[in-house]
């Protein structure tokens, strides 16, 4: 008897099962760690990604393009975002002194403090959750492919990710 030719069925095949198990993965996580710090009262959602990104970066500051790019917003939600934490004192902007149409999201001090409460929280949670499903092989695999999935499928945040950020003339798409 022959093997079979019959071919899986589009629905069936194993990069939407992938990609879906990523989403569903992805949805859980930040569905658990927005719950967590929320519990806790930390800072969470947006607000986290911004300040993340600033206390992350060199002299705390991004230019709102790179920020953009780093970010899962938009150019407009980002904006909106930044303004609320400009409100609240946790972020200021500058102009850039040398190109008007450049400006930059700068951490201040309380932005400083509110992610410095929450950093520790979110890193014991991320403990409890990764480290419990993976081993640390799996765990520094898993981050080797997923700076290779980001490289390929979001290049921009890729280049803002290096010092200099994007460079000028490049667009976001």
């Amino acid at each position: 008897m022959g093997r079979s030719t019959k071919r899986a069925e589009p629905a069936e095949h194993k990069l939407l099962t992938t990609i879906g198990l990523f989403m569903e993965a992805h949805a859980g996580l930040v569905a658990t760690l927005e719950r967590r710090l929320a519990d806790q009262g930390a800072v969470t959602g947006q607000s986290f990604e911004i300040l993340l990104r600033l206390v992350r970066s060199e002299g705390h500051r991004l230019r709102m393009t790179d920020l953009a790019a780093q970010t899962t917003l938009t150019a407009s939600g980002l904006t909106r975002a930044v303004d609320r934490l400009e409100r609240d004192g946790f972020v200021r902007r500058e102009a850039c002194p040398t190109d008007r149409r450049v400006s930059y999201a700068v951490l201040t001090e309380a932005g400083e403090r509110r992610i410095g409460c929450a950093l520790p929280l979110h890193l014991e949670h991320l403990a409890e959750v990764l480290e419990g499903a993976l081993t640390s092989d799996e765990l520094d695999e898993l981050g080797r492919l997923m700076r290779r999935l980001r490289d390929a499928l979001n290049p921009a945040a890729a280049c803002a990710s290096e010092p200099g950020g994007i460079p000028e003339g490049v667009t976001l798409s």
